[in-house]
């Protein structure tokens, strides 16, 4: 392992799907880790674009970084994964929780996926569990398995950083919904409950923030606030009071706009399916399934 250093720590803000990515590096020509890159998505058209990932590799190059992980903290419903993409330009190892080969499961059947489409895992480079540890240079890491939003997200602790996948928001804005296929708010609560045990001057980044019209978009908060104004499960409150709450709200939230172009890529690590004969590449809509 590296010595105790801390990273810094760099976002980027998708204002269209409220996203995060993050580069995370300890200083200039040092190693370095892209969290969560997002592939830009236009449903009217079904185009994609490379603008938001662009912006990320720019700072990789300007910063002479190494990038040595693309680390993705679950199978996203709300963007399209671009790690293909990042990895082809400035390398890296692309790295999820292994219960992402749960999620293949539950989506190949919704889906309908081509017979070769693999439950394993394989198309990511890694496959981290939990409380594996694992370094950036000189930061130390390690994965910590969060599951609630979905059976595979992961939590990543850099240094004095954590990136919370999808649990905490900002404390104003409370929790991740439960509801996606394999979500279960209780196995959330306790999931929350490991990472507001962390040391309470821990860095919390978090994957989304949906801002109100009272202020901007924010992303850093830390263990300390979470603990004690998260307004769904800050202060104490119970886990039968935190399920009640998901569960009621959940029940009254529409499906993300692009889950079902997202997860069917996301599921591959980001890469497309296997074009047709006619050299064009296609996603499959389900009707009635989610």
């Amino acid at each position: 392992m590296g010595r105790h250093v801390l990273p810094t720590v760099q976002p980027f803000y998708d204002l269209k799907t409220g996203t995060m990515t993050y580069m995370v590096f300890e200083q200039p020509g040092s190693s370095a880790a892209i969290v969560d890159p997002v592939l830009d998505y236009d449903p009217k058209a079904a185009r994609t674009s490379t603008r938001s990932a662009d912006a990320v590799i720019a700072l990789v190059r300007e910063q002479r970084l190494s990038v040595e992980w693309i680390l993705e903290t679950h199978a996203h419903a709300d963007h399209l994964s671009a790690a293909p993409y990042v990895k082809r330009q400035v390398g890296g190892k692309i790295g999820i929780g292994e219960s992402i080969r749960t999620v293949q499961g539950v989506f190949k059947r919704v889906f309908d996926l081509e017979p070769e489409f693999r439950l394993d895992g394989s198309q990511f480079d890694h496959l981290f569990s939990d409380g594996e540890h694992f370094s950036i240079g000189a930061l130390d890491a390690s994965a910590v398995y969060v599951p609630g939003h979905t059976p595979a997200d992961m939590a990543y602790r850099i240094g004095d950083a954590a990136f919370v996948s999808d649990t905490l928001f900002m404390p104003d804005l409370g929790t991740a919904r439960c509801d996606f296929p394999g979500g279960d708010a209780r196995t959330m609560y306790r999931s929350i409950q490991r990472l507001l045990a962390l040391d309470p001057d821990t860095r919390m980044f978090v994957c989304h923030d949906y801002p109100p019209d009272t202020r901007a978009p924010q992303w850093e908060t830390t263990v300390r606030e979470q603990r004690e104004h998260n307004i769904h499960v800050g202060g104490g409150k119970s886990e039968d009071e935190f399920v009640a709450m998901r569960e009621a709200r959940d029940a009254t939230l529409g499906m993300p706009t692009l889950i079902l172009p997202a997860i069917q890529v996301n599921i591959r690590a980001g890469q497309m399916p296997v074009a047709s004969p006619n050299g064009t590449t296609y996603l499959k809509i389900p009707l009635n399934a989610i």
